[in-house]
């Protein structure tokens, strides 16, 4: 997450210095927590929540759990996630809904901090999951603002109730109460007020949102913040607090490449937790906050969990069912690789999944040379090719290739080499679904048994992690054997050991997906 880019990295070199040492004194604990408290202020946590986070560090590492430690680097770097979850906010925090519909569910924030459109892809979320929502236009004041969440209300597919045009027009705390009545009668079971922000914190405001807040009373108050807005948040968050009061937080712009301290302060000084955490411009870049996943992605210690349930969200299990028969069965078509081009696709930006993955901070730069577009290129060769084509790339003669190269705007090399990757593709996922060890060319089978001979005679050594030929895959099932009680430790934060992911596992996923 480019929020956290600059601290994972700084807290990853330290915890890599620290690894280094056999036994821990007390002068290598308060090094660490000076390297700790500079990184947090550098990223413009509040210094307060700085102090008292290092604080309950050095108090634990001073402490009996680490002199007894087998590795006491490793123990330091799990009190810092620790803590790390514990300045989150501790235990992942749902909606309340109401147990007689609607249940309302008011926006509060700044100007510009993302109110309108986490409005939008709350909306979505809601009625993905079997709802009803309403959007209601509270925002009066801005200009075009009723406007902006009309256009991203018909977006998200959910029905909305603006009866005046903004503007400077309208009382918003009436529209506010009617539209409450409105959802009652038109049976929304869901009712998302979006309210009116200022440049600043000003007594206009907090009247106006604490009026909406008293003939409303809403089950949920959401305060929308900027992550990107720095030490002003917790000023921002203690005025909306006293003023109106929240019981949630909302993180918007957290893809963005500020230093993202008011994600570490605003639950911390408020006392309210973070509930959903916006990771992009589109309306379906929303994520469920989940503290301990959030100080893994800090940490550069992957979040699995994430990249699972998107996945699953994503792939139709019949579907893969069937494909994987079909690969068993050398039956995988280029039409069936491009149904799982599209699934993938569900899942959102390419860079953002590998970016999960455990160790790839230190990737930073592979990953953002990433050309997602090539996807877009696979895609276009396979769909200028005809369905017999598509079905037995065998009969691709050299006119069949140049036609198709013309059709999708690529040259015939280009054509070429996707047929090409597709065949080495098949053949590894043939593999795989038979149960058996997948070889990448060039580099010869990637597994075999501890003490196994190659072809040349020369015996190898198995590291212990896992040799799937998929990439993804490997890492995922790695961090997996990380979690394992007889999971080797030692990685390169010292956080138990999934084995770090390569150059060539980039190059891996690349080549499936696009020119290598």
């Amino acid at each position: 997450m480019a929020t956290f880019g600059t601290l994972s990295d700084r807290l990853t070199e330290t915890f890599r210095n620290l690894r280094t040492k056999g036994k821990l004194t007390p002068a290598d604990i308060d090094g660490t927590v000076r390297e700790i408290r500079r990184a947090l202020l550098d990223a413009d946590v509040a210094l307060q929540v700085v102090k008292e986070f290092t604080g309950r560090i050095r108090e634990r590492a001073l402490g009996d759990e680490v002199n007894r430690a087998l590795n006491p680097a490793q123990q330091v770097v799990q009190i810092v996630n620790e803590e790390l979850v514990a300045i989150l906010g501790g235990q992942q925090r749902r909606l309340q809904f109401a147990k007689q519909p609607p249940t309302v569910i008011m926006l509060a924030g700044l100007q510009g901090s993302g109110k309108t459109t986490f409005a939008g892809k709350l909306a979505k979320q809601l009625e993905k999951e079997g709802h009803t929502p309403l959007l209601v236009a509270c925002d009066l004041q801005r200009p075009n603002a009723v406007n902006q969440l009309t256009v991203v209300a018909e977006r998200a597919g959910a029905a909305i109730y603006a009866p005046e045009p903004g503007n400077g027009v309208g009382d918003p705390v009436r529209v506010a109460r009617d539209g409450v009545e409105y959802a009652r009668r038109q049976q929304h079971d869901t009712v998302i007020i979006d309210t009116a922000g200022r440049l600043g914190v000003d007594a206009e405001l907090m009247k106006q949102a604490g009026n909406i807040r008293k003939v409303t009373d809403p089950d949920e108050v959401l305060f929308v913040i900027d992550a990107m807005i720095g030490q002003d948040a917790v000023n921002t968050a203690k005025a909306f607090q006293d003023g109106v009061d929240f019981t949630g937080v909302v993180l918007s712009k957290l893809d963005g490449d500020a230093r993202g301290g008011a994600a570490l302060s605003v639950a911390s000084v408020t006392g309210r937790p973070i509930i959903y955490a916006s990771t992009g411009e589109g309306l379906d870049d929303l994520e469920a906050f989940h503290p301990d996943r959030m100080a893994s992605r800090i940490l550069d210690l992957g979040d699995i969990l994430t990249l699972i349930e998107q996945a699953q969200q994503a792939f139709d299990e019949e579907e893969a069912q069937r494909v994987a028969e079909k690969l068993a069965n050398e039956q995988f078509t280029l039409e069936d690789f491009l149904e799982q081009l599209q699934q993938v696709r569900k899942m959102g930006s390419m860079k953002k999944m590998l970016g999960m993955l455990p160790g790839m901070g230190q990737m930073k730069q592979q990953i953002e040379n990433f050309d997602e577009r090539e996807i877009d290129r696979t895609e276009a060769i396979i769909r200028s090719m005809t369905p017999v084509e598509r079905r037995n790339p065998k009969v691709l003669n050299g006119s069949r290739r140049l036609r198709i190269a013309r059709g999708s705007g690529m040259t015939v090399t280009d054509v070429n080499q996707l047929v090409q990757r597709f065949d080495q593709a098949a053949k590894m996922m043939k593999t795989v679904a038979r149960g058996g060890v997948p070889s990448v060319p060039g580099m010869g089978p990637m597994g075999g048994k501890p003490g196994a001979s190659s072809k040349r005679g020369k015996k190898q050594k198995s590291s212990g992690g896992s040799r799937s030929g998929n990439p993804a895959k490997r890492a995922a099932e790695n961090a997996g054997l990380a979690a394992s009680p007889a999971a080797p430790t030692g990685s390169g934060f010292g956080l138990g050991a999934a084995p770090q992911p390569t150059e060539q596992d980039l190059a891996e996923i690349q080549k499936l997906f696009g020119k290598g």
